[in-house]
C-alpha cells in the first residue's frame, strides 16, 4: 500500500484530499505545518508528497526544497499562488508537478496515480546507456561517468524518454503528452525549467541533451 503525505493547514481542505485518497486505497500521513510535515517525512517511507506552500512554522518552498536533498520522490504542490514565477520557483525547487487552488480533487487523484505507477518501477526493461549516462529502469538509478546522480522523479522521466529517443527531436509538447499527461495545466517554460535543471545535474554530460531552435529537443552522444 502506498503512503503518501498530506501537508495542507486548512483542516477542510486536508480532509477532502485523505477523504479521496483512503477511498482510493492509499495509506495516508498529514500534516498541518511544515516542521510535522518534515517529522513525518524523516520517520516514515513515503512515496508521494501533496504539499501546499502557505504553512506555518516553515513553509512549503522550505519543506520542498529539505526533501529534495534526500529524496527523489514525486511532490506535487498546491497552492493559492498563482503568478508564473512562483510555479518555476516550485520546479526549480524539485516539484514535479503544480495545481492551483481552487482544483479538481479527481484531478488530483489522477495525477497521484500517474506519478506512483511510474517511480513504483513499473518501468521494466534493460538498462539504458549512451553518452556515459547510465540508466537503470528497474531502480531508477541514473550514473553519469561512473558517478551516481540524483534525479528528481519528473527529471528521471524526461531523461528515459529522450535517451529512449536518442537522435530524435522530441517536441516540448510530446515530453508534456509523456511526462505530465495530457491533463498538464503548465506550459513551455516549465519544461524548459526541468531540463536546465536537468543538464546542470548532469554536469558535462548535461551537453548531451541538445536544443533543437523552435522544435524542442535531441539527445546525443556527443555535441557536435
Amino acid at each position: 500500500m502506498n503512503k503518501i503525505l498530506v501537508v495542507e493547514d486548512e483542516d477542510i481542505l486536508r480532509e477532502v484530499i485523505i477523504d479521496y485518497l483512503t477511498e482510493d486505497g492509499y495509506q495516508v500521513l498529514e500534516a498541518a505545518d511544515g516542521e510535522k510535515a518534515l517529522e513525518l517525512f524523516q520517520s516514515n517511507l513515503v512515496d508521494l508528497v501533496i504539499l501546499d506552500i502557505v504553512l506555518p512554522k516553515l513553509d512549503g518552498w522550505s519543506v520542498c526544497r529539505r526533501i529534495r536533498k534526500s529524496s527523489a520522490i514525486p511532490i506535487i504542490i498546491l497552492t493559492a499562488l498563482s503568478d508564473e514565477d512562483d510555479s518555476l520557483l516550485g520546479y526549480e525547487l524539485g516539484a514535479d508537478d503544480y495545481l492551483i487552488k481552487p482544483y479538481s480533487p479527481r484531478i488530483l487523484m489522477a495525477k497521484v496515480k500517474r506519478f506512483l505507477e511510474k517511480y513504483s518501477g513499473t518501468i521494466d526493461g534493460m538498462p539504458i546507456s549512451s553518452g556515459g549516462i547510465v540508466i537503470n529502469m528497474g531502480s531508477r538509478l541514473v550514473y553519469a561517468d561512473g558517478n551516481i546522480i540524483n534525479l528528481t522523479h519528473t527529471e528521471f522521466e524526461i531523461l528515459a524518454y529522450l535517451m529512449q529517443n536518442k537522435g530524435n527531436v522530441i517536441t516540448r509538447e510530446q515530453l508534456i503528452a509523456k511526462v505530465w499527461g495530457y491533463d498538464f495545466y503548465g506550459d513551455e517554460k516549465t519544461v524548459n525549467s526541468h531540463i536546465r535543471n536537468l543538464r546542470a545535474k548532469l554536469g558535462s554530460k548535461g551537453n548531451c541533451i541538445v536544443t533543437v531552435i523552435r522544435s524542442g529537443y535531441r539527445f546525443e552522444e556527443e555535441q557536435l
